[in-house]
Formats: structure tokens, sequence, C-alpha cells
């Protein structure tokens, strides 16, 4: 849909969280006629907000008058499943997600990140690349999406020769109908979110194929070639309308020498692209104890790759990587305090993120772990468990199910609260060991989002050391 045909107008808007506020905001701008309705109740600073645009809403329940639109707009917590949605569905109302929405404005060139795992550290690389082109170049580089800021609410500010960094989660590309990036990457798909797709990973990997299903000459999609799901989606005989650029740590990546490639030999950052490889920077340059293990490798290679693809020269390349010191809340060191090294992985929000911070962490470590369950399947870490954990202190509304699924094979002990989690693993801790907080689960069993429970873990381990 164009701006300019959204004048006048009927539309809902589903969902007053950050994203559906923005979407509504940006709707009115367009001269449309917006309408809010939100299941909960809006709070305060919600209801604000709509009230000083002059935004009709609802909260506690969705009315008759939501159907009254020529479309929806969907907030992405809202599942597929929600009445309200298959009821528009049934009335044949047009449903499409903010990020669609938004993308009908943009002018910009748009990188979008999207897979299981890395999609925060690699997007915030990509920015922080991207803005060092732009300082260079004369442009200007949008942060945007599931890392933490509405698209809508910063696409009117983006120009034609600005980029756009766009994390996406497969919320949001469930109702995506035109959305194209310029460049897609995909980092990896593992089972996650299995309670919204009916424990189907690959109606789970569907949603995130969708980031490419517009993509055509002159787009490029950049995916983990050594991730199976991937590489079997990808490795087909007949080519793909768009560009295609693999990156990957493992031998295999390099097999088709047709097909362009980022990987690392013998220590450095290589671009093999059908001829000599073209080195970019050498892995000890930016590897730091803040950015570390074989998963940020991933990261760094996705990064590289879409930059490149972008059109962004190796030399803010190599400035994104040397000044970039990692992701708050992703393996972040916390302190060290009464004799133990604190990392805070609260970003950490499904079994193969805490499977990264168990492999890139000492053996001997107490493990925080637990939240809302999200289908987890605890039985593939066992085995690094049972290799790294000293003790497990589980928390939240999975701990049962951590207790059950880690008996026998490590200690186990549960807290009631975070508090207590800390203190436990503070009392339980080798001298000169880890304490990893890496949940594993959503936060939304005790805390507003995994920033929270991690800003909160922090503060926990701050008040130890007094």
């Amino acid at each position: 849909m164009k701006p300019e045909e959204l004048r006048g107008i009927k539309a809902s808007v589903i969902g007053a969280g950050k994203s559906g506020l923005a979407a509504a905001e940006l709707l009115l701008k367009a001269g449309a006629r917006p309408f809010v309705s939100e299941f909960g109740i809006i709070a305060h600073e919600g209801r604000s907000a709509l009230a000083m645009l002059g935004i009709p809403f609802e909260e506690g329940g969705h009315t008759e008058r939501v159907f009254d639109a020529e479309f929806c707009i969907v907030s992405p917590g809202i599942p597929q499943t929600a009445p309200v949605l298959i009821e528009l569905d049934r009335r044949c109302v047009p449903v499409y997600s903010e990020i669609e929405a938004a993308s009908w404005f943009c002018p910009s060139r748009i990188i979008g990140i999207t897979g299981t795992d890395g999609k925060t550290t690699t997007a915030t690389l990509i920015h922080r690349i991207c803005e060092a082109e732009g300082r260079l170049r004369g442009f200007r580089a949008f942060s945007v999406g599931n890392i933490g800021v509405p698209f809508a609410s910063k696409v009117l500010e983006a120009g034609p020769g600005d980029i756009v960094v766009l994390e996406l989660s497969s919320y949001q590309l469930e109702r995506c109908v035109t959305f194209r990036p310029d460049v897609a990457v995909l980092t990896n798909i593992t089972p996650d979110h299995m309670d919204r797709y009916g424990g189907d990973i690959d109606a789970y990997a569907a949603a995130k194929f969708r980031i490419h299903a517009n993509q055509g000459a002159g787009d490029t999609l950049v995916y983990n070639h050594d991730d199976p799901m991937l590489r079997a989606h990808f490795d087909v005989k007949e080519p793909w309308p768009f560009g295609v650029v693999r990156f990957g740590l493992q031998e295999g990546v390099t097999d088709d020498g047709a097909a362009a490639c980022v990987t690392i030999r013998d220590g450095e950052v290589l671009v093999l692209d059908g001829g000599a490889g073209t080195p970019v920077i050498r892995v000890d340059e930016f590897v730091k104890p803040s950015f570390r293990g074989a998963h940020n490798l991933y990261n760094a290679l996705a990064a590289v790759a879409a930059a490149r693809a972008a059109g962004i020269s190796d030399e803010a390349i190599r400035e994104g990587l040397v000044q970039f010191g990692g992701v708050e809340h992703r393996q972040e060191f916390a302190g060290s305090v009464c004799g133990l090294e604190w990392i805070n992985d609260s970003k950490a929000t499904n079994i193969n993120a805490m499977r990264q911070a168990l492999q890139s962490v000492p053996a001997g470590m107490v493990l925080i772990a637990g939240g809302r369950d999200k289908g987890n399947d605890y039985s593939s870490v066992a085995g690094l468990v049972r290799e790294k954990v000293s003790c497990l202190v589980a928390i939240g509304e999975s701990q049962e199910k951590l207790s059950r699924a880690f008996e026998g094979i490590v200690r186990v002990v549960k807290a009631g609260t975070l508090r207590e989690a800390v203190a436990e693993a503070a009392r339980l801790g080798a001298p000169g060991s880890t304490v990893l907080f890496s949940p594993a689960c959503s936060s939304f069993d005790m805390f507003r989002d995994f920033e929270d429970r991690g800003d909160q873990f922090k503060q926990l381990v701050r008040e130890l050391s007094s």
C-alpha cells in the first residue's frame, strides 16, 4: 500500500504496546483514521499518548468497532490464534504487521536480520558498521525493530540515502506481505517459540523465511551455511531471484566455487567470490572478553557479509568490528564479586542461546536458569550441563521442569526469586569460578522483559559487593 492511499481510511490497530502505538501515530500522520483496540489494560503512558494525539481507543476487550476498518495492524505479541485475528480473517479484513506498514513509508535501504540466535548482536554490529560508513559518506543509520525501537516510530526520519538496520522476530514477519529488504540476513534456525507454533519447527522456519519472500533482482540474501535447516532450504539447484552470500566456519561453505561466501582462514576473515579471497580483518583484532566464542564469530561473519552486500567499505567494517564491545544482556560481564565472575546472559531466551553461553564459560560454574518455558527440550544440553555446571539454581515457572530434566545430572537448587537465586549462587560457587545467568526461557513470568530481568540481576550483583 502507498502512503498517499491511506488518507481518510479507517484502520484498526490491535495491541497498545510500543509497536502498536507507533503504528497508530504513523497512520495518523499519513491522514488515516486509526482506532486502537487493546484486549488488556493500556498503560498510563499509552493512554496519555493516545489522548494527546486524539486517537480513539478501547481496552479490556475488543468490540465490534475493531472490525469497521479497511485494514488492521497487529502487534507482534498477539498470536495468530487470537479470536480477534481469526474473526478479522473470516471477514476478509486485511491484517498487516507493524513492520509491513512501516515499510510502506521507507525510502531508505533496508538491512533485515532474523534467525533464532544472534539477531540482536548481528543487528547491533551491522548498525555500528553502517554508522562508521555514514560518518565517511554522510548518511544516517537507524537501528529499529525487535531490538526495541519500533520501525514505525523512526521511518519518517529516514531519507533516501540512509540505511535502516532492522532486527526481525518471527512474530514480526508473520503478517508481512510486500516487505522487501535490500539485504536479508538469516543467522540460524533452531527450535524456539514452540508454544506459539504448536511444536512445529517448520512453521516457525516458514515465518522466518518470509524475510526473503519478496526479494528479487538487486537484492541479497545472506545465510549461515553451517546451519542444517538453512542449508537445506537454500542449497537448491534452481537459482534464486536474488543474490546469495553464504557465511560459515565449516569447510563446506566454500565447496561451491561459484557462490560468494565469508569465512575464516588462518585467523583472518576472508571474502571469497569466485576467485582469490579478499582479507578483511584478523580475528584477534576484534575478539575480546565481551565478544568471544564461536557464536560471535558467526555474528561477525554475518555482519561482514551483510555490510559488503550493502556497499559498505572494508574500512568501515574494520572500524565497526574493532570498536564493538558486545551487546548488553548477552554474555555481559557483570562484575567480579565474592570471589566469583558474574555473567549476565538474560538475552538467552531459548536453549540454543544457553548452549552458546555454556560453551563460552569455563567448567565449574553455577548456572542460574528458568522463567516462562517456551516448549524447551532441555535434554539437548544435558551433556554440556554435566560437563560444565557444578550446580543449577532454578527460578520461575519452569523450575519444576528444569529439576526433572537435570535430576541425576547436576545438583539443582530452587529459588523463589532472582534475589534468592543470586544469594544461593554466591554461597555455592567455588572461589575463582563463574556464575552464569542464562535463563533459556522468556522473562514474562517475573519480569517486564529480558532487559528488566538483566538489569535486576546486575543490580543484585552490585548489592553483593556492599
